[in-house]
């Protein structure tokens, strides 16, 4: 077979929602994973909603989720030219005509059609007029009135559309302005494109679409059309579901790999595996496993995804996404091995970045404020004991590895006979602030002696000032 060229058309009149990431996913994993080629075309030629600061956010999201292109960006507002030469092409094969019905004309057919039991279409008034261009003349493609038009949809499979029920449909308007559905297949067409894989939204386009490629004389490419996502509520998805850019689940502290490995989970599967790197899933993405049920966007779901992949994820490589949380924050935070140790300890504890850059405050903080029922509950005159003898056990210490400091802890268990937690609590609470956290020996190590000390005698003068 040919190479593989998919395409992926956003229209720059928002941002990029989840929807539209994961169409433009389906769309590179299969280019990728098939050896071909992915192409960017931006859809434009609504010219009143389309903006720069739309195309500028798409082309964030998209570098984000790391989809990079193999040719474009193409921008239809530049390719005018070419659709009038496609315009001409049809007029002179006879598959398209001049009309001069108005608006309201061609309204009071659809409205008498309807009225008949009829579809609501443009009758053909203009259809064997053989009229020449002139003002306020559209062009109408001229459909074929018999017989059908089959979508062989590879998700789908055979969709059969009666051409009976076609209209006559405009490919360019009185302004000279060329329609939808028309530049989709001229731009397709001219960039090679070979597999076309979008929601089943579109599906009632792609008769049109089939038409206009038969009349110019083009092989038609597969088709692939995927469910929509939905709500948890089986209704379209929205914002109140969590539609919402994709730029703001990067902010909410989301990984990108974990966004996509559940973007793509939507309506597409391997087995019973949930979990995908992006490598796995350019080697193992294809359209027969695509699912024609709608996919439903759950937040929990997607949580429990992305706190997987900030496990699974090396320090170094989660470093530069964790790093504008740190800052955010004002830590004075820097990549190298402090940082490592801090992710060590954070990653089986936090869903998103953000948590993760908040739980991470005492590493970073130099005066720690401790949480009002932490101290009130563990912050008492009786630990006073055992935090000044250890106190007096670390300032000597050398070492300060885990296993010199189990030895320490272990030494004033002997003598105050308390158990670890009653002594290891009050010092959790000293250094973090809170009664939650990693496991106290790795803080103490990561922290290092002087900030250990320091917060120690802080939670002492603390308890002796309460009285």
């Amino acid at each position: 077979m040919s190479t593989i060229i998919t395409r992926f058309p956003p229209s720059p009149t928002g941002y990029l929602h989840v929807g539209g990431a994961r169409t433009a996913l389906f769309n590179w994993f299969y280019a990728r994973h098939t050896k071909g080629r992915f192409i960017l075309r931006i859809e434009d030629t609504d010219t009143v909603r389309s903006t720069q600061a739309s195309v500028d956010a798409i082309f964030d999201a998209l570098k984000w989720l790391g989809i990079d292109w193999d040719e474009g960006p193409y921008f239809q507002t530049q390719r005018f030219h070419i659709y009038a030469e496609y315009v001409q092409k049809l007029l002179d094969s006879g598959h398209a005509y001049y009309c001069t019905c108005s608006a309201e004309k061609v309204e009071a057919m659809r409205q008498q059609a309807m009225a008949t039991g009829g579809k609501p279409k443009y009758d053909g008034t203009c259809r064997e007029k053989g009229l020449a261009k002139c003002e306020n003349a559209v062009v109408r493609f001229r459909a074929p009135q018999t017989g059908t038009t089959v979508i062989h949809d590879v998700v789908k499979g055979n969709i059969v559309f009666q051409n009976a029920e076609q209209d006559d449909f405009i490919i360019q308007r009185s302004d000279g302005t060329p329609t939808y559905n028309f530049v989709v297949v001229v731009d397709d067409i001219c960039m090679g494109i070979n597999t076309i894989i979008r929601g089943d939204d579109h599906v009632n386009n792609t008769p049109r679409q089939i038409m206009l490629y038969k009349a110019l004389g083009a092989e038609l490419p597969v088709f692939a059309h995927v469910p929509m996502v939905l709500g948890k509520d089986k209704t379209r998805l929205s914002k109140r579901h969590g539609s919402m850019s994709v730029t703001e689940y990067r902010d909410m502290g989301f990984l990108p790999e974990a966004m996509i490995n559940y973007l793509v989970r939507l309506g597409w599967s391997c087995g019973d595996q949930e979990f995908f790197t992006r490598e796995e899933l350019i080697e193992k993405f294809s359209l027969e496993h695509i699912g024609r049920s709608a996919g439903v966007f759950d937040m929990d779901k997607l949580l429990a995804l992305n706190a997987d992949h900030i496990k699974a994820t090396p320090p170094r490589v989660l470093t530069p996404h964790l790093m504008p949380f740190l800052k955010s924050n004002g830590y004075a935070a820097e990549e190298g091995d402090y940082l490592d140790q801090v992710i060590l300890t954070l990653n089986a504890r936090c869903k998103t970045l953000l948590e993760m850059a908040e739980q991470a405050r005492f590493y970073y903080v130099d005066t720690v404020e401790y949480d009002s029922a932490a101290a009130e509950k563990v912050l008492k005159p009786e630990c006073l004991d055992s935090l000044n003898l250890l106190l007096r056990q670390m300032e000597p210490l050398t070492d300060f590895s885990v296993a010199a400091l189990e030895k320490v802890f272990l030494t004033i268990m002997e003598t105050t006979g308390l158990k670890l937690g009653k002594i290891a609590q009050p010092v959790r609470v000293a250094l973090t602030g809170k009664t939650a956290s990693p496991g106290i020996f790795e803080i103490i190590e990561i922290l290092g002696k002087a900030k250990v000390i320091d917060r120690l005698q802080q939670a002492v003068t603390y308890i002796e000032n309460r009285g």
